[in-house]
């Protein structure tokens, strides 16, 4: 009865099995027969109902596609916009997308004639810019790349395989790969070629995207590149270029991105990076611009090779990059803080020490009081540290220091070490003494400034801030901005843009003193070849404008002051700064020299009224500056003579 039983049970089983068999055979002649009848196209894969076979048919799709003779344009777009929706989405790149993407990108640079029928000549920018969007957030999606060997062909359209539009792509998809702890190995044993390929992108790409683009007759631009440029644009050919301009900014970014993933993960690159000195001396002017203020750009790299002894050594040697290095630090932008950095790890460097000192003092004084900058704290103090380093060893063996920063450092110490303890001594009734008498010195110097002397006005000023205590803040910003504004009156604009300097670094939080923004943005201005610096304390102006308009002012509406728009010389300012930093302002048909505007109108407000009386909270509360609205009451115009001195006109309102 046992053996039946089994026996019988046996059979069944083995019934199961043909029949089960027998269904997954119809089912894969079915899956089979859907997709024979399938157009292969990745619109149709990606249509399919079932899961399964939208699976299948993709997967084949991508195994076809880079063997395919057709014309493939189309179907790699389509391939762009599903990563550019979901570039987090595993599914295409599991079905083989990324190995796809390599493989095209491949042929194009060893097929030139493929690479040029019909919509295959997008096909590298689009094959290059599916692989960096989906590695910017996945490691996984990036090891995928690399086992596809997507490397090499990257760094052949880097090199100039292809034109800028596909460089751009590349330098991003280069810039990821290198960015991963798992795939920069794969990425770093190409160094000595990646190295100079990114140097010269970085270098060479506005002049290269306005040479073959932007100067060309609309009829002999490419018209694939045309077609990528204005997808999704209106506004005719000033979009178009504006557009290309970007791009250029964007590939110039990326590649110092890629440069900087090599640098911050094998130092050995920094000799690569450093062996050409025009690009260094280039480096800290390359920014991301209004576009891409979200990157670093050249003050990245910077850093970064600060970090070593031969970074450190080549920034040292090349006066320029210290320069822009002081002109960053000076300035309102958003990566301040990282140029500040690279000053202070240069100064760190016993061997760097007296050449940098020597060359950067006198700028960096003026950032002794800053307290907090970005994510950095106690900034003012490291640069005290650092400049006064060599109060605590001996430097015999070294030359002594220009006079300039021998000066800087005499104050610095005087100001920072000396006064302080002597204050520190003082009685509360004498601090309270030499506070009242500051104030009254202030007041004498802003009746003399309206009177039109301004010499004198600068002595009383001068005598303030020698009585005014440390503690009083706020006092003393806003007699650093007064004086200021008397070095504008006699165009002494380094003078000017030291004090407020000064000014905005009292601030609480930094650089947000509206009248010292407009003032140093006219003293770079007035300097000339600083418009980069200029344009962005407007812009930080026009802020706090907009931000007091915004909340309204109780004594501006009294006063009847009109708030409702931007005072028009600072509005026309900002034009004229725009038109100078600009990618391809230099690149105009007469040499690019854009003539400085003297009779731009130099705007200016008058006493601080009520700055004086304000509690001084050294901490980090807002300094607001409620008498912006004195732009529509008073405007100050400077007539100089050819021997520099002139006079001084005065519109004061009631």
């Amino acid at each position: 009865m046992d053996l039946n039983t089994r026996s019988l049970q046996s059979s069944n089983s083995k019934s199961k099995s043909k029949t089960m068999a027998k269904i997954l055979e119809e089912e894969a002649e079915d899956e089979a027969e859907d997709l024979s009848s399938s157009c292969g196209c990745f619109f149709c894969a990606m249509k399919q109902p079932d899961a399964r076979l939208r699976r299948a048919s993709v997967a084949a799709f991508f195994r076809e596609l880079p063997y395919s003779e057709d014309d493939d344009g189309g179907a790699v777009a389509a391939v762009w916009r599903a990563a550019m929706d979901a570039p987090d989405d595993p599914e295409l790149p599991s079905l083989g997308a990324i190995r796809c993407m390599s493989l095209l990108l491949a042929r194009a640079v060893d097929d030139a004639a493929w690479r040029c029928r019909g919509q295959n000549a997008s096909v590298p920018y689009y094959a290059a810019h599916v692989l960096g969007t989906y590695t910017i957030r996945s490691s996984a999606h990036a090891e995928l790349a690399v086992a596809a060997g997507a490397v090499r062909p990257l760094l052949a359209v880097l090199g100039g395989a292809m034109t800028w539009v596909e460089r751009r792509a590349a330098a991003r998809a280069l810039g990821h790969l290198a960015s991963y702890d798992a795939t920069f190995p794969a990425v770093a044993r190409h160094a000595a070629e990646a190295v100079p390929l990114a140097v010269r992108a970085a270098s060479t790409c506005v002049s290269d995207v306005y040479t073959n683009y932007v100067a060309l007759a609309l009829s002999k631009r490419p018209k694939y590149q045309r077609e990528l440029l204005k997808r999704g644009l209106g506004g005719g050919v000033g979009a178009e270029d504006r557009k290309a301009e970007e791009w250029a900014s964007q590939l110039q970014c990326w590649s110092l991105y890629f440069l900087s993933c090599l640098a911050s993960r094998d130092p050995s690159s920094h000799v690569l990076i450093c062996e050409d000195p025009v690009f260094l001396r280039e480096l800290c002017r390359m920014w991301g611009g209004l576009a891409n203020g979200d990157s670093p750009a050249g003050v990245g790299l910077l850093r970064l090779l600060c970090r070593s002894s031969v970074g450190r050594g080549a920034i040292t040697a090349c006066p320029d990059a210290l320069s822009g290095l002081c002109d960053l630090a000076r300035s309102s932008d958003d990566w301040q803080y990282m140029a500040i950095d690279c000053l202070l790890l240069l100064l760190d460097d016993r061997d760097t020490w007296h050449d940098v000192a020597d060359a950067t003092a006198p700028c960096l004084i003026d950032l002794a009081e800053l307290r907090r900058l970005g994510p950095r704290r106690r900034l003012g103090d490291a640069i005290t540290s650092a400049l006064l380093l060599d109060d605590e060893d001996d430097h015999g063996h070294e030359p002594e220091l220009g006079a300039g920063a021998r000066e800087a450092i005499a104050s610095l110490r005087k100001e920072k070490i000396e006064r302080k303890e002597k204050e520190e001594a003082m009685s509360s009734d004498e601090l309270l003494e030499r506070k009242l008498l500051a104030k009254e010195k202030k007041r004498q110097g802003n009746d003399i400034f309206w009177h039109g002397e301004v010499d004198r006005a600068i002595e009383l000023y001068t005598e303030a801030l020698e009585l005014c205590p440390l503690s009083g803040r706020r006092e003393r910003l806003v007699l650093h901005s007064n004086r200021a504004q008397c070095w504008l009156a006699r165009r002494e604009v380094d003078a000017a843009a030291s004090d407020a300097t000064r000014a905005l670094s009292l601030a609480r939080p930094a650089n947000t003193h509206a009248r010292s923004l407009w003032r140093r943005a006219q003293a770079y201005d007035m300097k000339g070849g600083m418009a980069r610096e200029s344009l962005l304390d407007c812009l930080a102006f026009a802020g706090a404008w907009l931000d007091s308009r915004k909340h309204g002012r109780q004594r501006a509406a009294a006063r009847g002051a009109n708030l409702k728009k931007l005072p028009y010389c600072v509005a026309r300012m900002i034009g004229k700064q725009m038109s100078v930093t600009g990618l391809f302002a230099g690149m105009s048909a007469d040499g690019g020299n854009v003539g400085r505007d003297n009779r731009m109108p130099r705007c200016s407000d008058g006493d601080d009224g009520g700055d004086e009386d304000e509690k001084d909270v050294d901490g980090d509360d807002c300094d607001h500056d409620e008498s912006e609205e004195e732009f529509y009451e008073t405007e100050l115009r400077y007539r100089f003579a050819d021997h520099g001195r002139g006079d001084l006109e005065q519109q004061i309102g009631p």
